[in-house]
Formats: C-alpha cells, structure tokens, sequence
C-alpha cells in the first residue's frame, strides 16, 4: 500500500457512485481521509466504504446551491485535494431539448464544478502548501458528437474551468487537471448498452488509479490538462 497521501485530507464530490468509490479506495490505499459527498441518504445503503475510519460522508449535499457548498468546505480541515465527480447525463436532439434540459445539465456538471472548485481553494490556501483538483469532463466534449448538446456544453464548460484555473493557480503550487472519460464499464452503462464492446471500455479501477495519481504529491508537472481515459473506444 502506497503511503502517498498519508494525513492528506481529499474531498470526493459524488464519492458513492461506481467511479467515486473506486476513487475513494484508491486514495484510502494512499493513507488519505476522504470527504465524500452524496445528494441522496439512499446511496448510503450500498456504500460499501460508509465504516472506514478514514471515509466520512455527508448526504444531502446538493451542490448546486452555493450556501450549501461554501459551508460543506468551511467545515472541513484544511484540504490537499479535491475530486468533483457528482454530475449527470442526459440526451436528445437539439429540438427537443427545453430549456430547463440544458439548465439543469449545467447545474449538475458547470455550477457544481465551479462551486467545488472556488471553496477548494480556499480550503488549501489556509496552510499555504498548495494542492491538487481534479474535475471530470467527457470525451464528447472534445470530440464532436450529436444528440446530446446540453450535456457536451456542460462538460465542455468544466474542460475549459480546469485549464483557465489551471493557469491562474500554478504559482500557488495548486495543480488543476481533469480526466476526460469515454463510456465507462459499470453496471449501468453495460444495462443500458448490452450489445456495446465492454471490453474496449475502460474500467472505472483505471480511471481512478489516473485521478489518485492527479491528486497525489507524486504529481509534481502535471497540470491544466485534459487527461483522456478512453480505453481502447
């Protein structure tokens, strides 16, 4: 087990879902707490970590409503990292896509990413040591593909939050990347795509390996990147 985040206090946003608890065990296994926040008392009930001395969680937590971001993160140690995984999905064609579809994907992926983000840093600029982000943007925001214009922009608006604050936080020794997945293997996606090639989708174990590196202090160059984790799609 990797010592790497020993006494590194680390926050997962949506940190109950497939990708979060995968994540969450990855930097367990580097010795750090982890902060996990999840919208629903319900997600608890399957949350295999809820008991590990080092996995504390917060239910509840919408983090669209600023009030309720900015007191999650006062309430907390000072941090050394910060996952923003809580988002969601949706599609359809551009005419049937209200504008109360688009809002609320830019809700649930933009405002939350930028919320996390801003208290974040805050958080880290208490000791002065700086820190690491990692937001989640979605290959569809990079490579052009119909069908679902709320979601894409959402995530294309976190792409472009984690270059532009990569840049503004460098000298403070903050890193801020982002992982930008294609579709991954959980047991939604496959429910919902049986007759897809599972096995060209990468697991969401090697999506969080690249994520605990990002967060790490072993990560000391790499930063304003949009990190693909395609597998072989």
């Amino acid at each position: 087990m990797s010592q790497g985040c020993t006494d590194k206090h680390i926050v997962v946003t949506g940190g109950t879902g497939a990708l979060g608890t995968a994540v969450v065990q990855a930097l367990i296994d580097q010795g750090a707490t982890c902060h996990v926040t999840c919208y629903s008392e319900s997600e608890l009930e399957r949350y295999s970590l809820k008991d590990h001395e080092n996995v504390h969680v917060t239910a509840g937590m919408d983090l669209t409503k600023e009030d309720i971001v900015v007191n999650y993160y006062a309430s907390l140690p000072a941090l050394w990292g910060s996952a923003h995984i809580a988002g969601g999905f949706a599609m359809s064609p551009l005419t049937e896509t209200s504008i109360a579809d688009f809002q609320r994907m830019m809700a649930m992926n933009a405002t939350t990413c930028f919320l996390s983000c801003r208290e974040a840093v805050r958080s880290m600029r208490q000791d002065g040591t700086g820190g690491r982000i990692v937001n989640v943007a979605a290959k569809p925001a990079l490579v052009p593909t119909g069908g679902m214009i709320a979601y894409t922009a959402s995530k294309a608006a976190v792409a472009s939050m984690t270059q532009s604050l990569g840049e503004e936080l460098a000298s403070e020794n903050i890193f801020v990347n982002a992982i930008v997945p294609s579709v991954m293997d959980t047991p939604a996606n496959r429910s919902a795509m049986p007759d897809a090639d599972h096995s060209s989708w990468p697991g969401v174990g090697e999506v969080a390996a690249t994520i605990a590196f990002l967060l790490s202090p072993q990560n000391t160059a790499t930063r304003s990147a949009l990190v693909p984790v395609y597998g072989r799609t």
